[in-house]
């Protein structure tokens, strides 16, 4: 069997195969993973993972963290065996992707016999992971995702912006793993370990989700007074009004093939 490779995300399709209707109630996390998908050069970020993965025909190709499913739609219309694996969001992917392989997975415990698989897919997982490591021994393929120190918003308040951003970071399990997804698969016993940055840029009122809940979660950790959050808040809300948000998302990308 070819060498399995890791990658980080899908190709696009339709946008009736990628995000189908759905009758489940709409969740924040659903949400937010419908923005995600929706923002500039997402789909051509999806492309691009394919292309590491090697993701064609008769392939079996597992994308961990599948959220909803687009990935796993796109992938099966290239032909590949795709099978989602998440934790929380089975029903909905299921219900969007009506016959999808979709299951139920620990990241740390994958549900799969030693070399069954041609490629490992992980997008926006590996900060959610409290030992991305482990993980990544347990996977021997590939990851995308932000790192959560690095967003670049801008603001009437600077100063108030930089605690937004490291306050949010401070919540999340591993925000900094992203920064280190080379050395991880490096230490996973990785080969032909690529790396790369692409820049997401928003602009639209469509991030304002995104960025607000930035700094609620400032606010919950007491980061951030009420009145801060709600003026910092403010802000945003009339950039967005006005045609003038700006949030800058460099998204790391890594790759790999096991030996």
């Amino acid at each position: 069997m070819d060498k399995p490779w890791t990658t980080l995300a899908t190709t696009s399709v339709p946008a009736s195969r990628a995000t189908p209707p759905t009758t489940t109630p709409a969740t924040p996390l659903a949400a937010l993973l419908d923005t995600a998908e929706r923002i500039p050069g997402a789909a051509t970020l999806r492309h691009h993972s394919c292309e590491l993965l090697r993701a064609g025909a008769g392939t079996a190709v597992v994308d961990i963290g599948c959220g909803t499913g687009t990935a796993v739609a796109e992938l099966t219309a290239l032909g590949t065996r795709a099978i989602g694996a998440d934790a929380r969001m089975v029903a909905v992917a299921r219900e969007r992707l009506p016959g999808a392989d979709i299951r139920t997975a620990d990241a740390y415990a994958l549900p799969f016999p030693d070399h069954s698989l041609h490629g490992y897919r992980a997008d926006k997982v590996l900060h959610a992971l409290a030992d991305p490591a482990a993980a990544l021994r347990e996977a021997r393929r590939v990851l995308i995702g932000q790192d959560w120190d690095t967003f670049v918003i801008d603001s009437d308040d600077p100063a108030l912006t930089r605690t937004v951003v490291h306050a949010k970071a401070d919540t999340v399990p591993s925000p900094r793993a992203a920064r280190r997804h080379r050395n991880l698969l490096l230490d996973a016993g990785f080969d032909d370990v690529g790396a790369q940055v692409r820049t997401a840029v928003l602009t639209d009122a469509a991030a304002l989700p995104v960025i607000t809940g930035l700094a609620e979660a400032a606010r919950d950790t007491g980061a951030l007074t009420a009145a801060e959050a709600s003026a910092w808040t403010a802000d945003q809300r009339a950039r967005a009004r006005t045609g003038r948000l700006f949030l800058a998302l460099p998204l790391f990308v890594a790759s790999g093939t096991a030996p």
